[in-house]
Formats: C-alpha cells, structure tokens, sequence
C-alpha cells in the first residue's frame, strides 16, 4: 500500500505534464492561426499570385503549402486515417484558400485535443527518421512559423504593413 501513492503520484504527474503538453500546444495553434488568419489577410486578393522570384511559390500557393502540411501531418501521425493529399486548384480565390486553411487549423486542433496524452512520447516513423509525436507537434507548429515568415515578406516587398505579432 505504501508502494501505490509513489505510483499514483508519478501516473497522474505524468498525465498532467501530458495534458500539459497539450493545452500548450493547442493555445499556441490557436495564436497562430490567428496571426496566419491575419497575415492571409492583409494581402490583396490581386497579389495572391505575386512570388518575389520564380523559384518560390505565389503567396497563395504557400498558404496552400501550409494547409497541406497540417492536413498531412495531423492525420498521418495523429489518427487511424489514411491521408491522401488533396488536389487542389491553385488559382483558388482569396476568400477559398483562406477558408480551406481555418479548416484544416479546425481540424488539426480537434485531432490533436482528442488525441491521447500519454501518446505523446511515443515514436513514429518520419522520413527523417523516427520521431515522438512531440516532435511532430512542434514540426506542425515550425512549418507553419518558417512559411509564414516568408509571407511576411511578400507582404513587405508589396508595402504592405504585416499584421502585429500575435504570439503564446
């Protein structure tokens, strides 16, 4: 008996590090949807289409880019459902392409809310190499971030002022 409080001490220490994990996860997904929500925003639906180069993608195509990653990454690591990537037009309107990138925020913070805690540290396979689910967390989180980085200097290049930073 003197035995089970140690145990129970360390179980419900370690879910609540977990649920943790979670619930700061899911309030910076949310932050960042908001900001990119934003950022998406401010740019001219005429300027959808606008790259600095050649080689990079239009703006629109990157914030598709971005929805397909989340799409594949909450999926593939986070349910039994088999991902299979959207073929998407990618003259899609402003208005479509924003919209299709809220659902899929929607829908990997309803993933990652059901999903369970204790899984977190588990180890997946990822082309890189096998990887915890915490690390395909923050692998959601920095493509999101590095993407919409350089949004932000499209939007700079076209003199238009980004959104104020909405971090944690």
């Amino acid at each position: 008996m003197k035995y089970l409080l140690p145990l129970f001490l360390v179980f419900s220490t370690s879910c609540i590090a977990q649920n943790a994990t979670t619930d700061a996860f899911l309030e910076k997904w949310n932050n960042s949807k908001t900001y990119l929500l934003e950022v998406a925003n401010a740019m001219p639906e005429n300027l959808y289409a606008y790259k600095p180069t050649e080689r990079e993608m239009t703006f629109g195509e990157q914030l598709l880019h971005i929805k397909d990653n989340m799409d594949w990454l909450g999926n593939t690591y986070f349910t039994d459902k088999e991902y299979k990537k959207a073929k998407l037009d990618k003259h899609l309107s402003k208005k479509e392409t924003i919209a299709l990138l809220e659902k899929s925020f929607d829908a990997v913070y309803e993933i990652i809310k059901n999903s369970d805690p204790k899984l977190l540290d588990s180890k997946v396979e990822f082309f890189a190499g096998p990887k915890t689910k915490i690390q395909i967390l923050n692998l959601l989180q920095d493509h999101v971030t590095h993407h919409r980085g350089q949004l932000l200097v499209y939007l700079n290049l076209n003199e238009i002022k980004p959104p104020s930073y909405v971090g944690w």
